[in-house]
């Protein structure tokens, strides 16, 4: 999990302040855990009024430390991250655990999709779905 620093840090290092209400909606997001509904976020931080919080998830994407993720029956959920360049996500069907990574391979892939097709792509995201080695092991498998 994101440490309380690094996402404090982040905040400052792009130029915005850590207000309270902030700061209580991030140790808020922290006890959440790995996946969290923006309305879950809320009721978490019942001192932080809703537009607040709201503002705060935007900004926290923006600086990188809060990406959107799809969950299990559809709905757009959240997660604390510190990987603050563009990364996609391995996600465990089984535990619903969550790992960020990275790929130059695909990224070219894409800017040269955009390019032969003259497409302009304004952005993505990869989820990637699959069990991961915890579960793998204690499944019995691989």
């Amino acid at each position: 999990m994101v440490s309380t620093q690094t996402l404090e840090r982040r905040i400052a290092d792009s130029g915005r302040r850590l207000t309270e209400p902030r700061r209580q909606l991030i140790e808020a997001m922290r006890n959440l855990g790995d996946h969290f509904t923006a309305d879950q976020a809320v009721q978490a931080a019942p001192g932080v009024g809703r537009a607040t919080v709201f503002r705060t998830m935007r900004l926290l994407e923006e600086v990188g430390v809060l990406c959107q993720v799809v969950l299990d029956d559809g709905a757009v959920g959240y997660r604390l991250t510190d990987n603050a360049r563009h990364h996609h996500h391995l996600i465990c069907s089984q535990c619903g655990a969550t790992d960020d990574f990275a790929s130059a391979g695909i990224e070219d892939q894409l800017a040269e999709l955009g390019r032969s097709s003259g497409f302009d792509i304004h952005g993505h995201r990869l989820e990637v779905y699959g069990v991961c080695a915890a579960c793998n092991q204690e499944l019995g498998c691989h």
